[in-house]
């Protein structure tokens, strides 16, 4: 990815943190639409060559199978194993490393190898709740919680990145994105939302969009707290779904309809089975429930 430095008027500048590594978010004042400039790590061509060749050792000395690539859980696991050896490696190339320099380089490594690149950085950044990529020729945007709509100083390589990240995205939902099969939903480790459009259906481009959703489920409590909901309102629908009512639960995109159904649907007594069929698996029942989770075949 290309770093662009961006001059105008601070907004707000706050940090964002990815495994100890803090990197600096200014929101800028611009004509239009405001920016959101990343401060990314800029790496020498001494430690691009270093990285470049522990990918391949890490690739020769650690040994995955298609089950474990595919499977969430020990994907997290490998990213831990694989940082953990890059570390090692790199201290055996240059034992004299400062350790703010190994965390960087660390954490470079396994998002190129594991990850979407910047776009993780973007990714952790609680602020965000969305995440476009539009094409190789425009920035990413992003939408903020405080300041909406925003221009990055992030731009993809090339067409050919884009299709990448899809591909990595796809291959973890056991999935396939071809110029046959333009369209892909599907969702991330982080149980974050990610649709992509492949050229020519996209006349742009490629196009990656990410939807990110709470870290910590929202609770009644919480939407009762943020005004969204009333008690009152909450208690009824408790008494509808007590009394195997219907309950349609509709409304525009973004406007919060996961979000009610996973508040309420721990109301469903445990001594029911429920059925879940969806496009993307986004909701997140509790254990107890008697609970059959369906995804559509595309």
């Amino acid at each position: 990815m290309v770093k662009k430095t961006e001059v105008g008027g601070n907004i707000q500048i706050y940090f964002i943190d990815q495994e100890g590594l803090k990197l600096k978010v200014k929101i800028i004042k611009k004509p239009g639409i405001n920016v959101y400039n990343l401060d990314t790590p800029i790496i020498s061509q001494a430690n691009r060559a270093l990285l470049n060749s522990i990918k391949t050792r890490l690739i020769k000395e650690i040994e995955l199978t298609s089950s474990q690539i595919l499977d969430s859980k020990w994907l997290i696991k490998i990213r831990q194993q694989f940082r953990l050896k890059a570390i090692k490696l790199i201290k055996e190339e240059l034992p004299l490393i400062q350790e703010d320099l190994l965390n960087t380089l660390s954490v470079i490594l396994i998002n190129e190898m594991l990850g979407l690149e910047d776009i993780e950085f973007l990714l952790n950044d609680p602020n965000l709740e969305e995440i476009v990529i539009v094409s190789a020729s425009e920035p990413v945007r992003v939408y903020h919680k405080r300041y909406g709509w925003l221009n990055t100083n992030i731009f993809i390589r090339n067409e050919k990145q884009i299709i990448n990240y899809a591909n990595i995205i796809a291959r973890r939902v056991g999935r396939q994105i071809t110029t046959l099969n333009p369209l892909l939903d599907a969702h991330l480790v982080t149980g974050d939302r990610a649709n992509a459009v492949l050229y020519p259906i996209n006349t742009k481009g490629n196009t990656i969009t990410i939807r990110k959703f709470a870290r910590e489920p929202w609770t009644i409590v919480d939407l009762i707290k943020n005004k969204t909901c009333t008690a009152e309102l909450f208690a009824m629908i408790w008494q509808a779904i007590e009394y195997e009512m219907n309950i349609l639960v509709s409304g525009g995109t973004a406007s919060g309809k996961t979000t009610l159904l996973n508040v309420i649907l721990p109301f469903i007594p445990p001594t029911h089975r429920i059925i879940s069929i969806e496009d993307t698996r986004e909701l997140q029942l509790p254990k107890y429930l008697y609970w059959t989770p369906l995804v559509t075949r595309q």
